[in-house]
């Protein structure tokens, strides 16, 4: 199984940034997808962003249309860590992010995942 750890959350302004890191161990060789899931106050856990762990062609990132152009996911060169840079963040983007490892692109959006413990990110406006 693997372990997955963040942190990096914390309070903002809107229009503010904030870079979330999540450290990856354990038994990680059936990963192919890293990435983050959130969920707001009231609603459920929703995928924002994807990162393939494979090579690939083209862009190996995937965005939910509400983070899309605003939210940066990545890796560091070892793929032991997963980051993802927030910008022009909104009171809307308020709420407890869980980094997320999945075995396939479907698994890791439907949620079937290797979870973190979440670190809560806070917006005000």
């Amino acid at each position: 199984q693997v372990q997955l750890q963040e942190s990096g959350g914390g309070s903002v302004q809107a229009g503010g940034s904030l870079r979330l890191s999540c450290t990856v161990s354990g038994s990680a060789s059936s990963i192919y997808h890293l990435g983050w899931h959130r969920q707001a106050p009231g609603k459920e856990r929703e995928g924002i962003a994807s990162i393939y762990l494979g090579k690939v062609a083209g862009d190996n990132t995937r965005y939910a249309d509400s983070v899309k152009g605003r939210f940066t996911v990545s890796l560091d060169n070892d793929k032991t860590t997963v980051y993802l840079q927030m910008n022009s963040l909104k009171p809307e983007d308020t709420g407890m992010y869980y980094c997320a490892a999945g075995r396939t692109f479907v698994d890791f959006w439907r949620g079937r995942n290797d979870w973190g413990q979440g670190t809560q990110v806070t917006v005000s406006s």
